[in-house]
């Protein structure tokens, strides 16, 4: 098991649970148990000290009393498939005290105001992809501009263009990103898997439906609403991406190293509004951001500004 670090909302310390062992997870006075299944050697954690658990291996027993408990505190319970990739998420239903009046004004919120959203979010997402570039001695003007040219909705598609001009500036232009394409796409794969596991944990906290989405709109997506909002932030998960297979140009494949260095992205320090915070925190400042402008008490999302 490998325990990170996380800081909630009210600066508590949080916990990100990583098993890729096989153990025994149950509850025994709001604590979760955690017994290796060969040794018997066990541990407890409280369970409100947690904000994320990674259910990696295939042969862990987790009891249903230990779910039930996660999901009372909001915790994120995430569960890889066989390649070890993320796979599914446990969230509660009800994790807010005025939710069915934010449902309702979720439900009820005008197109117009859905796309002054989604302009806001692509805007943002450009000029970190921007700022991106500039970091690593590419020029970000073009995307700069970009980002000054979104229309409503986006309707002109300039994330798509920019998409293009970012991709092509960072791995080349023989490079495709694709959810089932060639390396590096594995790593950005995993990456933005638990990025969305994390907003998707803020939006149900704010209390609103996280399959309920401002643009995004399937039938088979349960959470819409996160891919929308995990936009201006999937930047970060690209420069921490970036970083490490610089640092590491010979793995071609994931491993232990690189699943601890991409959840350590919760820690991260983030600029919202002229203010630093933790990387979760201010995942859960944008969902709440969108729950007052549903109420009709702003018209401006806090966005994520990559430094």
């Amino acid at each position: 098991m490998k325990i990170d670090i996380i800081v909630d909302k009210n600066g508590m310390i949080k916990r990100t649970l990583f098993f890729a062992n096989a153990v025994c997870l149950t509850t025994r006075n709001k604590q979760l148990v955690i017994k290796n299944k060969e040794s018997q050697e066990g541990k407890a954690v409280p369970i409100e000290d947690i904000g994320f658990v990674v259910i990696e291996n295939q042969q862990i027993y987790i009891s249903i009393p230990a779910i039930t408990e996660l999901t009372k505190n909001n915790v994120s319970v995430i569960f890889c498939d066989e390649k070890h990739m993320p796979l599914s998420m446990n969230l509660p239903l009800e994790c807010n005290s005025i939710q069915n009046q934010l449902f309702s004004a979720q439900i009820e919120s005008t197109l117009p105001t859905k796309k002054n959203c989604w302009k806001q979010i692509i805007e943002q997402k450009i000029n970190n992809q921007a700022l991106v570039l500039e970091k690593y001695g590419h020029n970000p003007n073009h995307l700069k501009n970009i980002s000054k040219d979104v229309k409503s909705d986006d309707s002109t598609n300039r994330e798509g263009f920019a998409a293009k001009i970012y991709w092509d500036s960072i791995f080349g232009k023989n490079w495709n990103r694709d959810r089932f394409g060639e390396y590096p796409n594995n790593y950005l794969n995993y990456g933005y898997a638990i990025l969305r596991a994390g907003m998707a944990r803020a939006i149900v906290g704010s209390g609103l439906l996280p399959t309920l989405g401002i643009h995004h709109h399937n039938k088979y997506n349960a959470y819409a609403l996160a891919d929308d909002l995990m936009e201006p932030y999937r930047p970060f998960v690209d420069d921490m991406v970036i970083e490490y297979i610089d640092k590491n140009p010979n793995k071609l494949e994931i491993e232990q190293d690189f699943k601890s260095f991409i959840f350590s992205i919760m820690t991260r320090d983030t600029f919202m509004n002229n203010n630093r915070h933790p990387f979760m925190v201010a995942l859960t400042f944008t969902s709440s951001s969108l729950s007052k402008v549903f109420l009709g008490k702003t018209k401006n999302l806090s966005l994520p500004e990559f430094t």
